[in-house]
């Protein structure tokens, strides 16, 4: 009867032998990892020993699970049948290795690799197995079952070494050891389930080569010996990862500076200490326009060469200063090929090692595009779009530098043009603008043989600086040759216009040491000017100071006297000649100031067109007029119009047409019994004017033209324009009786009137002589001082509507 012996096993060494097995794992997983990760030689170098290292590991561990059992004899070893089952071990692990450890693994190479691996295993086991001077014979299903477990463990063990390789780098260490406990289990699960099926039969006499070895000295020996070699080689693997971690390190850094240098927009120029061009970016061909082959075989000096001549020196001098270790930025030009100017933005970095300088970087920008904008936002914040002169902030800085210089007296001049605001409000925005390039063209022409910079300021007011000595003699020159040039007449959609213009002079340092003082005392005396007929210059002296400041004073007073009720209406009547009958009436805006009495309209009508309160007073006028004619009428008569003046503001704001009307509705008058008295400024643009006058006309109120004959406007809108009647000036009238001339052109205006079958109303009017000229040339209505002067409303009715009423009673 045939028996078998059971075995038995030492606990210590079962352990021992499964850590064997799961340093042995976890070397494997570093292994495959870095073959994976090497190529050339070093790839051929980490097989051979990662081989040598999983085949003794796995080897070792076989061996001490062989001495940690014991049967009831000694066994002894055939040790060249040992030796082969290393050897068959290390060259499956080489194989297995091999395979998974070139390109992209697939399951066709895991199963490859894990097959030839588990083959080596399972040799290894069973070839150690035969080494055992002992008849062995193994049960069928746990031989099967070693052989499935190697199958397994080996195929896991390297698609766990590879998925934990290339996809998980977060805690690395700490999932590779869970792998190789993993791996470790599966490891010495196969070995000893191979165990458990052989079974052990006696009567086999020991093979007398064989030796019997020293179980647990021999198996703790080898043991040992494995973990100092796996061990080591985790060491070497392990100080691989950090030169390899490293060269990777510098191998990304290099590329990340590659494609920095090369992609980068700006130029890049690397120079050593001989000045020799190591490296060039494809921008600094974009920017010079030269060959890159050229480039390559040049020093910097020969791109010195191309830099513009007034920038040379300076550029180098930045780039040596650089190759003393000191970063330079500035800016310079350089010619391109194609003979543009590039202007560039530079950096000379010097490149040191060991703290010396070995080179320099030259890093080049193209802001010529920036600098064209740059220069033209500059060009815009000091100079006047509409014209191209300096601008107010311009002409400050102007100023100012010269007064610092504090060399000799010179002249400050503040230039404004005349009924510009007529032009503008007539024809509109863009044609005055045409209009103010062309008087700055005709002052630029007036100066060309001067010192003097030119500026405006805004609107319709230039200002001048002359850079001469001042001599009043040049100055007044200056200003009467500007004054001609303006005078001369604007061609403007087919129409002669004309303007003048008003010139204040200062002189530093007697009247001001500073910019605001000077540009504020020329100011004043160019107000002067205009307050005594316009057209001409003065210079500033210190009475008109007393002036400019009681005009402040009555400005704010102005605006208090509508809260004050101080203003009021006189009334002048317009009387038919041939029986002194009363036809119509002028209703005439007084102030009665609190302080000064009453104000002419001469001295506060210009300064609420001024400050924009013509408005209010114009409105305050219309409806302050309907209102006391209304209140007449109802009184009894006789029913007559009222003539209100509109200035030119009035006339141009917005539905005006609508504006009356409403007055007219509020206070009750009929539209035929209201006339509106225009100047022949506002017929400047038929297009506009003519709108606004039929609108009016189209609702009954009837328009009387002012002022006629003082005007620059053409005749030809008297036949177009809804005009009712003409108003002799006074300035006819004044010397009608000793001025042949004047009694011409009225007795022209007269004819003219009555073949257009105009009314017309003569002005001014004082004295007999006057009246009986005008009643020769047939004009029949008068107003004036030889009837009556603008008298309060009580006045003139008691002296004028009272007596109609009671005429026809007395008949």
């Amino acid at each position: 009867m045939d028996h078998s012996w059971q075995g038995s096993y030492d606990t210590a060494l079962v352990v021992f032998s499964y850590i064997v097995a799961v340093v042995a794992s976890y070397t494997v997983l570093g292994f495959v990892v870095r073959i994976s990760k090497s190529s050339g030689w070093q790839r051929w170098g980490w097989l051979l020993f990662g081989s040598i290292a999983m085949g003794m590991g796995v080897w070792s561990m076989h061996f001490v699970g062989m001495l940690a059992f014991s049967l009831p004899v000694p066994i002894a070893y055939d040790l060249l049948t040992v030796l082969l089952s290393v050897v068959v071990v290390i060259l499956a692990s080489f194989l297995a290795l091999f395979i998974v450890g070139r390109g992209t693994i697939g399951r066709k190479k895991l199963v490859a690799g894990g097959l030839l691996l588990a083959s080596g295993i399972v040799a290894m086991h069973y070839i150690g197995m035969a080494a055992m001077q002992i008849h062995i014979t193994y049960k069928p299903l746990l031989f099967a079952a070693s052989i499935l477990i190697a199958v397994v463990a080996s195929i896991t063990a390297l698609w766990l070494s590879l998925y934990f390789g290339s996809k998980h780098k977060g805690q690395e260490s700490i999932k590779k050891l869970a792998s190789g406990l993993i791996m470790g289990a599966a490891v010495v699960g196969m070995h000893y389930t191979g165990m458990y099926a052989a079974e052990f039969h006696p009567g086999v006499a020991v093979n007398e080569s064989g030796v019997i070895l020293d179980q647990k000295l021999l198996a703790y020996l080898i043991a040992g010996a494995t973990l100092m070699t796996l061990g080591l080689s985790l060491f070497g693997i392990y100080i691989s990862n950090r030169f390899s971690s490293k060269e990777s390190e510098l191998e990304v850094s290099e590329k990340w500076y590659k494609s920095l240098f090369d992609n980068n927009q700006d130029g890049i120029i690397s120079v050593d200490l001989d000045y020799r061009i190591i490296e060039y970016n494809d921008a600094v061909c974009r920017l010079t326009g030269l060959d890159g082959d050229w480039l390559r075989r040049q020093t910097i000096d020969q791109i010195f060469s191309f830099i513009a001549e007034e920038e040379q020196e300076k550029t180098r001098m930045k780039f040596l200063a650089s190759l003393q270790g000191v970063i330079q930025r500035y800016e310079t030009a350089i010619y391109h090929q194609d003979g543009r100017r590039v202007e560039l933005s530079v950096i000379n970095i010097p490149v040191k090692l060991n703290e010396e300088v070995v080179g320099n970087y030259i890093i080049a920008r193209d802001v010529t595009e920036d600098k064209r904008s740059k220069e033209k936002i500059q060009h815009q914040a000091h100079h006047d779009e509409l014209t191209g002169l300096p601008n107010r902030r311009r002409f400050h800085q102007i100023l100012n530098e010269k007064i610092q210089e504090k060399n000799t007296p010179f002249a400050v001049m503040v230039l404004d043009i005349d009924r510009f605001k007529m032009i503008n409000d007539s024809m509109g925005h863009t044609y005055g603008d045409m209009f103010l390039q062309e008087v700055s063209r005709r002052i630029q022409v007036a100066l060309k043989d001067n010192h003097v910079t030119l500026s405006r300021m805004g609107g319709d007011e230039f200002t001048l600086l002359s850079h001469a000595e001042f001599d009043q003699e040049h100055v007044a020159v200056m200003a009467q040759d500007i004054i001609r040039m303006i005078s001369q007449p604007y061609r403007l959609k087919d129409t002669d216009f004309y303007v003048t213009a008003s010139i204040g002079i200062a002189v530093y340092p007697m009247d001001g040491d500073n910019a605001v003082q000077l540009l504020k005392n020329a100011d004043t005396a160019m107000y002067e000017v205009k307050k005594n007929g316009k057209n001409g210059y003065r210079l500033y002296s210190r009475e008109l100071n007393e002036q400019l400041r009681e005009k402040m004073e009555l400005e704010a007073d102005l605006r208090r006297a509508f809260e004050r009720e101080e203003f009021m209406l006189c009334y002048q009547p317009q009387i038919r000649s041939s029986d002194s009958k009363m036809i119509g009436i002028e209703a005439l805006v007084r102030w009665k100031h609190a302080t000064r009495g009453i104000v002419s309209p001469g001295v506060f009508i210009p300064i609420a067109e001024e400050t924009g309160l013509i408005h209010e007073l114009g409105s305050w006028v219309l409806r302050e007029a309907c209102r006391q004619m209304k209140e007449w009428h109802t009184a009894g008569g006789p029913l007559i119009p009222v003539s209100v003046n509109l200035s030119s503001q009035q006339f141009h704001q917005e539905n005006l047409a609508e504006f009356i009307i409403s007055i007219l509705d509020e206070t009750g008058l009929p539209p035929q019994y209201l006339e509106l008295e225009i100047t022949e400024s506002m017929m400047m643009d038929p297009t506009v004017s003519t709108g606004i006058l039929h609108s009016l006309t189209e609702h009954g109120i009837r328009i009387s033209l002012d002022d006629f004959g003082t005007g620059y406007s053409s005749l030809s809108y008297l036949k177009h324009l809804p005009i009712q009647k003409l108003k002799i000036d006074r300035s006819f009238i004044r010397d009608i009786a000793s001025n042949a001339n004047d009694k011409a052109i009225v007795a022209t205006i007269i004819a003219m009137a009555q073949h257009l079958n105009m009314d017309v109303v003569a002005e001014g009017i004082e004295t007999q002589e006057q009246l009986d000229i005008l009643t020769e040339s047939d004009c029949r209505k008068i107003q004036g001082y030889f009837y009556s002067r603008p008298l309060p409303a009580w006045d003139v009715e008691q002296g004028f509507f009272v007596p109609q009423r009671e005429m026809p009673s007395k008949a």
